[in-house]
């Protein structure tokens, strides 16, 4: 399928992981990708991959709790390609678990930081460059299943998640009479580089029986961006393996 041809789109957290697959993804049906990432060389490969493949991408850095990155890096995409149509919010941290009267502040902060505000910053600013195009365009923020559940001794990342759903419900309604589209996909425990060795205590949780991929969550993600999913917007949608019907 060519589902994204002439659109552009940016992935954040895209040099690894969720963002990675769904970089590749997005290009792979003719989008020009923005692979974002704090890590820049990862971008890159990513990009390079990308390029290799007769697609098209371009790859930047950007730490998505600093507005200035986010501003540089929307910038970066409207003046590479000539304008955006597709945002992905998938940049992400877990931080430090631990008993909730024991988390450090500064470890809340940072989870809050890139998980919440850099989703916001992403958000703002996408809308800001949609506008300024007169694009109907597509923003896709990657939550998670602890956006509907709690999770003992993950209090800032469940609620930076929950917090994610909430600023996606209100952006669509603000957004919605512009034919600019808000939602979140929320994924379970998925085999990434974030919960390397934690995989067999967490396949249990899922009653399928497994993990899901990166590139499972990149086609849904992918799906959701796409013209064939004009009427959606302001709703979350779990790709969780059964978890959060346990």
């Amino acid at each position: 399928m060519i589902r994204f041809e002439g659109k552009v789109a940016i992935v954040t957290g895209g040099g690894s992981g969720i963002g990675a697959a769904t970089a590749r993804r997005l290009a792979s049906e003719g989008a020009a990708v923005v692979v974002a990432d704090v890590d820049l060389g990862h971008a890159e490969a990513v990009a390079r991959e990308i390029v290799a493949a007769r697609r098209k991408a371009i790859a930047a850095a950007a730490d998505v709790s600093k507005e200035a990155d986010v501003v540089a890096l929307v910038d970066r995409a409207t003046c590479a390609f000539g304008a955006l149509d597709v945002m992905v919010n998938n940049a992400g941290i877990g931080g430090v678990q631990g008993d909730i009267d024991e988390v450090p502040l500064e470890v809340w902060q940072q989870v809050i930081g890139v998980n919440l505000t850099g989703v916001f910053l992403g958000l703002k600013h996408a809308v800001r460059a949609m506008k300024a195009g007169g694009r109907k365009g597509a923003i896709v923020n990657v939550a998670s299943i602890l956006g509907h559940v709690g999770f003992a001794h993950a209090a800032a990342y469940t609620a930076s998640k929950h917090g994610v759903i909430g600023l996606t419900q209100a952006a669509a309604l603000e957004l919605g009479p512009l034919g600019i589209r808000v939602v979140t996909v929320d994924p379970a425990f998925i085999r990434t580089p974030m919960i390397a060795g934690m995989e067999d205590g967490v396949i249990p949780l899922h009653p399928i029986g497994r993990l899901g991929m990166p590139e499972e969550v990149a086609a849904f993600i992918a799906f959701l961006a796409s013209d064939e999913a004009t009427f959606l917007t302001g709703a979350s949608y779990l790709v969780d393996g059964g978890y959060v019907a346990r």
